[in-house]
């Protein structure tokens, strides 16, 4: 069995060869696997105005300031054993560095369950939205919580925060699907070291907007972060990019019944927004054909047709006003400049950005224990009754 530290190590350098490459490709601005349209050219002059551009989405989703990256985790698990890990062998399998698909899942870093073990962040925000299965939270400041299909927790690292991201599979009796969205949002330079701080919006209280088309084909959506139809969602943490109204922060999940239309509407000048198709069979923004599993990048100040296809359609909507700062990324660590990499380094190696409490790297809570947060003040946090 390997110790904390060499799993730490071995997670670390894992995370920056999973992310490090597409990473600096995105601040070099190098284009990837992305169409350009030409708005010099006649036809369909006002969608070109409209989409700027399509991109095809990989694991990791490219994004545009102040988000970093988006990645989209959907995983079959099969039945859960007693300790919570899949009931199944894990022969064949790179165990922590286990990211290529087999037989419908992944083990991620997890040892012997999925997901990801105590590993440091600093200088930005994970916004983890589940669509179905469990996650279970612990971290160096004392905090824990299990969270499952339709909540969001929301943490600011700020300075520094060691957690764990375990995926429980809490069934003994049937499959374990998992699908959710890690979304990593940048910090400005002012909030880099504030203290770290974790939210959770249980779906309860999430806002669910709804709108039916002139042929009665309904659109809803959950509106995680940003205004939408009078429908304001729960605070932010305090320090986030997105507690700003001026920022134009929003976070959307939009489900769209077959045929339904829906105007999204326009926002300010010079903010940032992208939309990700990731189910569906075929779908229309202004005119434009999205495939998918293909993103667009919009205009932000024009309201846009969206038109779905014959099946289900199932995008995420990311819109903030850009931060405009320089961006350096290694690993768990988004900072300014290199030397304030090296800094976070030298400060995890010596703080270990407040320890770890717990007897291994990957805890999980009990099989029987339901949706709650415990936040480092002590303060329990639970789903509100409906």
């Amino acid at each position: 069995m390997e110790s904390r530290k060499q799993v730490i190590k071995k997670f670390f350098f894992g995370m920056i060869s999973v992310i490090g490459s597409s990473f600096i490709l995105k601040l070099c601005k190098i284009p990837k696997e992305e169409t350009k349209f030409d708005n010099n050219k006649e036809s369909s002059a006002m969608s070109k105005q409209i989409v700027k551009s399509i991109s095809r989405m990989g694991f990791q989703w490219e994004t545009a300031d102040p988000f970093l990256f988006c990645v989209h985790h959907e995983d079959f698990y099969p039945k859960g054993n007693s300790s919570m890990g899949p009931v199944a062998s894990l022969a064949g399998r790179n165990i922590g560095q286990d990211f290529q698909i087999k037989d419908g899942w992944r083990m991620y870093h997890g040892q012997k369950i999925p997901g990801f073990p105590s590993h440091p962040h600093r200088g930005f925000e994970t916004v983890t939205v589940v669509q179905s299965g469990f996650v279970d939270h612990s971290d160096s400041m004392g905090a824990v919580g299990r969270y499952s299909g339709g909540d969001v927790q929301w943490m600011t690292a700020g300075s520094g925060v060691q957690h764990a991201e375990m995926f429980p599979l809490v069934h003994e009796d049937k499959d374990n699907k998992l699908e959710l969205f890690q979304i990593w949002l940048n910090l400005p330079r002012a909030n880099k070291f504030v203290k770290p701080h974790f939210t959770m919006l249980w779906k309860e209280s999430i806002p669910k907007y709804e709108s039916k088309d002139q042929n009665g084909k309904l659109t809803k959506v959950d509106v995680i972060a940003g205004r939408l139809g009078g429908l304001q969602p729960s605070s932010p943490p305090p320090d986030s990019w997105a507690a700003d109204p001026k920022n134009a922060v929003a976070i959307w999940i939009i489900k769209m019944e077959s045929g339904a239309k829906w105007i999204l509407p326009a926002s300010n000048p010079g903010v940032n927004r992208n939309l990700y198709f990731y189910k569906g069979t075929s779908f229309k923004v202004a005119d434009t054909e999205l495939l998918p599993y293909h993103s667009a990048n919009l205009v932000s100040d024009e309201d846009i047709l969206l038109e779905n296809g014959e099946a289900d359609g199932f995008l995420l909507f990311l819109q903030a006003r850009p931060i405009g700062e320089p961006v350096v990324q290694y690993g768990p660590f988004v900072m300014n400049s290199r030397e304030e990499i090296q800094d976070a380094f030298n400060d995890f190696q010596r703080t270990q950005f407040g320890g770890w409490s717990w007897d291994n790297s990957e805890p999980v809570h009990g099989r029987g224990k339901g949706r709650f947060a415990k936040h480092s003040d002590g303060k329990e946090d639970s789903p509100p009754s409906v």
